[in-house]
């Protein structure tokens, strides 16, 4: 069911047909490199599109797929999701994104999170949006910033999934308000 539509893509709930591209999105070195639970497995990509199409129904937000509308093809995500874990921030809606490499450097991840954040304050009714990344990530803080998002310089935490030490476990917090 297509929620919304931009430009050039649709972010739309999940369909069996994107089982096989998104399994592939995420046996990409370069999507998951800084993501801790590394390449997805199938069941797991199964059960994520199950569990946001669930999450959809029950707060009219998720992680949607996106199309792009010239080709058809589903090039990853971008949506609206409630941590499940516990910070210093939390509770709290984040915007995320996850696009295969292929369709990098194309500005989709910025127009489809714009229209995120502005589905999230319009219909969802939200007053704040967080999103995180670690340092390094320096692609997705630049869409961060892109989108209007702020650092917040003492919102820096250690993920709480994450053992203390890990390489991926300290993250910086950005912000959004209505």
């Amino acid at each position: 069911m297509k929620i919304i539509e931009t430009e050039r893509l649709v972010l739309r709930t999940w369909k069996d047909d994107d089982i096989l591209p998104y399994f592939k999105i995420n046996q990409d070195p370069k999507v998951i490199e800084f993501l801790s639970g590394g390449a997805m497995t199938m069941d797991e990509v199964k059960t994520f599109i199950d569990l946001m199409n669930q999450q959809f129904i029950k707060f009219k937000y998720t992680f949607w797929a996106i199309e792009e509308k010239s080709s058809g093809k589903l090039i990853g995500w971008i949506g609206l999701n409630q941590p499940g874990w516990q910070a210093h921030f939390t509770p709290c809606i984040e915007i995320g994104w996850r696009l295969g490499s292929e369709y990098w450097g194309k500005g989709y991840a910025s127009e489809g999170a714009k229209a995120a954040l502005k589905y999230g304050f319009k219909e969802i009714g939200l007053k704040e949006i967080i999103a995180f990344t670690v340092p390094a990530n320096l692609r997705s803080i630049k869409v961060m910033e892109k989108i209007g998002m702020c650092r917040d310089l003492d919102g820096d935490f250690a993920h709480p999934k994450l053992p203390a030490g890990h390489p991926l476990s300290l993250c910086i917090l950005y912000r959004i308000q209505k």
